[in-house]
This record gives structure tokens, C-alpha cells and sequence, in this order.
């Protein structure tokens, strides 16, 4: 199989991490979002990554219903637990990582996409409230294990690579005011290599 994804998207190398705990193989292929002659459109109409691509269906995204499927194909249970309060646990935590990753790009896109005198303060603010929001929450309340067969669940992953696009695109400044969630991070890195193999490359 294959994954279009960009070397520094949170939500392809949650997939690339889920693919590891797996034990699936996935080819790796750049997309470009932004280029309207990338085959991407074709593999999915809204344009963007991750996106597999399998040899006897249809592509799938986004990357929750990837994982979806990555843990199905490894038999059920080694990313999300299989049922009860554990999986929506896991699912809940799935969202808040996703959301925080979701706000930090969209500050990021507001630099990229729009002209600096268009840049909105307040759409900026906006963004960077469900960040630090999603960051308090999860100080309070770092992830906690539950029952899968792999190294960790996807809740876990999605807030590690959340944490891991702060520290590519923001320095790391969530560090200083979140010493649970720093310990929480470390933690994971030792308990889950497949997050330092898939630090991205700038």
C-alpha cells in the first residue's frame, strides 16, 4: 500500500506510526496540496493528506478512517480498543490531539495562504485558543494506557504528534508552562520508538 502524505503533516505521520505498531509496510509518496496538477485530487476530491492508496479498493482517507483501517487489517485491537468506555476513550483523545494539530496548521496556513496585511488577529487568536485550551486539558489529564495490543493507542499517537508539530512549527513554546505533558511526551518517546523514527526531516 501506499500513502500520499507531506513529510511534515501530523495527521500522515500519525498513520505512519499506526502503520509501524501494525507491522504494515506503507510507501511513502510526497503530495503537494497546494498543486492543482497533483494526481492528489484525483485520489481524493478535497485535495488533502494522508491519503492510502491500496492495490484492491479504493483510496482512503482522512487519516482516522486510515487508522481505522490499518487496525482492522492487523486484526482489530492493536490501535483502538475493540469496545466500552476504553475505545470511546480513545477516540475522545483521538479528537482532542487531531484538534490541536488542526489549529496549529490553520495558524500556520494563515501565514502561508494570505497576504500579510490580510492576516485576521482575530482568526489567529481563535485558533491559538483551541490550542491552548486542548494543552490545559491534557496537563490536567495527560493520556492515559488502555487495552490494545500495540505499543499505544491512537488517542496517545494523536496527541504525541499534535505535541511534535508544536515543537516543529512553534519551537516548542508550549514547553515551559506544560511540565506534565513535557514528562508525558518523554515517556511515550521510550515507550513508542515508531514517534523519534518518524520525527520529521527539515
Amino acid at each position: 500500500m501506499k500513502l500520499r502524505s507531506s513529510p511534515l503533516s501530523p495527521f500522515g505521520r500519525k498513520v505512519k506510526i499506526g502503520a509501524i505498531l501494525c507491522d504494515i509496510h506503507l510507501d511513502v509518496l510526497p503530495a503537494d496540496t497546494t498543486d492543482p496538477t497533483d494526481s492528489l485530487r484525483e485520489q481524493n476530491p478535497l485535495g488533502k493528506i494522508p491519503v492510502l492508496l491500496r492495490e484492491d479498493g479504493p483510496a482512503i482517507y482522512d487519516s482516522r478512517v486510515i487508522i481505522e483501517y490499518l487496525d482492522m487489517t492487523a486484526g482489530g485491537g492493536v490501535l483502538i480498543p475493540t469496545g466500552g468506555e476504553d475505545r470511546i476513550a480513545a477516540l475522545t483523545m483521538l479528537a482532542l490531539g487531531d484538534g490541536i494539530a488542526d489549529a496549529a496548521l490553520l495558524q500556520m496556513y494563515e501565514s502561508r495562504f494570505r497576504d500579510p496585511e490580510t492576516h485576521s488577529d482575530r482568526w489567529l487568536d481563535h485558533q491559538a485558543g483551541k490550542v491552548a485550551r486542548g494543552l490545559a486539558a491534557l496537563e490536567a489529564a495527560p493520556p492515559q494506557p488502555l487495552p490494545v495490543s500495540g505499543a499505544a493507542h491512537v488517542g496517545e499517537i494523536a496527541v504525541a504528534c499534535a505535541l511534535g508539530y508544536l515543537d516543529l512549527r512553534f519551537a516548542g513554546a508550549w514547553r515551559p508552562g506544560h511540565p506534565a505533558l513535557v514528562a508525558w511526551l518523554d515517556a511515550f518517546c521510550e515507550r513508542v520508538p515508531a514517534f523519534e523514527a518518524t520525527t520529521p526531516q527539515v
